[in-house]
């Protein structure tokens, strides 16, 4: 859990409304409730400070059933990414990378079979050409095979011809930078330069087996939809990718857990993740005096930058920033993982099985949530999350 100065008495104390808050916290419970989601958790956050968080449900941990707490921990999959990209943004800030830059120049064993031209702004934004690149879970820990697969990698599309989202193979390739121009392991990287300065030690990429016996265990809920109910909807059904039931429950095991893949590893509570999305905001000063990033870099990490790179099922432009999405004012917001109600300034990244994570220049207002529920009505899981997302912004007085 955060530190208790990082915890409001009240909601009322960050401005934050505590009808809209338990409003909010209702909607939450409501699929825990219904048996549709073991447990669910969640938080609210503002000025620094969390407003409000709640426990639903039941979840396996360490072995046994039992009651979900505030302490319970929870993979947030691909909100991972937000935080990875910003410790990307520290390596800008202080002039030891450009996004410019080749990937192969850094990592020599990246550049074959037509990836030597792609650049570190491409991993960011999904271009790069190589969304599902193979890297068995089995082997996450061991960075020779690591570097055995950027070898082997090959591109399905042309560099930079189109956006088409990278679950884990991109992130992978930006971990290895960061290791290269640090000399520092990326999950070691993380801790000491974001989670520590923000005073989140519970903000982990790559979890200590000491602490598994913590974390809500996944399960799979829910029917699929058939390609019958997506026509009916007038919806695409999506395409096949590496997220299949199998490797989701991978999660479970203690190599993926300990490994802390780059692009979905991150093992949290959800007030560690609104609380780093308040360190995003309000940038706050390390030891030494000096903000963890240096604002101008910050500013241009959020800058949306993917141009006319769009969706490729549902056909909306990306707006991706630097690793990041920015909920944009084109009305599709909430087909980008924010709610209707938050404002175009809105970034942040959302995570397989329906977890949330963004926060809003707007109000000052963030959101972490988080279940080990992964529903397999995609549209259902959709909704919930542009629901909870819709309400959660407007909880400012």
């Amino acid at each position: 859990m955060p530190a208790a100065h990082q915890i409001a008495d009240s909601p009322r104390e960050l401005g934050l409304d505590p009808a809209k808050v338990e409003e909010l916290f209702k909607r939450a419970e409501r699929e825990v409730t219904e048996g549709l989601l073991p447990s669910c958790q969640i938080a609210i956050a503002r000025n620094g400070k969390v407003g409000a968080m709640k426990t639903f449900g039941r979840a396996g941990q360490g072995g046994a059933d039992m009651p979900a707490t505030d302490h319970t921990l929870y993979c947030v999959f691909s909100c991972t990414k937000a935080i990875m990209s910003s410790a990307i943004w520290i390596l800008l800030s202080e002039g030891k990378l450009d996004i410019s830059e080749r990937a192969a120049d850094i990592v020599p064993e990246f550049g074959s079979n037509g990836k030597e031209a792609i650049t570190v702004e491409q991993l960011l934004l999904h271009v790069g050409g190589f969304p599902n690149a193979p890297f068995p879970q089995p082997d996450w820990m061991s960075h020779e095979k690591r570097l055995e697969r950027f070898k082997s990698w090959r591109l399905e599309f042309p560099v930079g011809q189109r956006f088409i989202y990278h679950p884990t193979s991109g992130f992978w390739v930006l971990g290895e930078i960061i290791e290269r121009r640090t000399g520092q392991d990326f999950r070691e990287f993380v801790r000491d330069r974001i989670a520590q300065p923000l005073g989140l030690p519970g903000l982990r990429v790559g979890l200590p087996r000491a602490e598994h016996g913590r974390v809500a265990d996944l399960v799979w809920v829910g029917q699929n939809l058939t390609p019958a109910d997506y026509l009916k909807m007038g919806v695409p059904a999506p395409p096949a990718t590496e997220v299949t039931e199998d490797a989701i429950l991978g999660f479970n095991t203690a190599v993926v857990r300990e490994s802390g893949v780059p692009g979905g590893g991150g093992i949290m509570t959800a007030a560690d993740l609104a609380l780093f999305y308040q360190g995003l905001l309000h940038n706050p000063p390390v030891a030494d005096g000096t903000a963890i990033w240096q604002p101008a870099t910050l500013k241009e990490a959020l800058r949306p930058r993917s141009g006319d790179y769009f969706d490729p099922i549902f056909k909306y432009k990306c707006n991706r920033a630097l690793g990041v999405v920015v909920a944009g004012d084109d009305g599709m917001a909430n087909y980008r993982g924010f709610g209707k109600t938050n404002s175009p300034m809105a970034f942040g990244h959302g995570g397989a099985g329906g977890q949330i994570g963004w926060a809003d220049p707007a109000t000052g207002i963030s959101l972490g949530y988080c279940t080990n529920g992964f529903d397999r009505n995609e549209i259902r899981q959709g909704r919930r999350g542009v629901a909870l997302s819709s309400m959660a912004a407007v909880c400012a007085t």
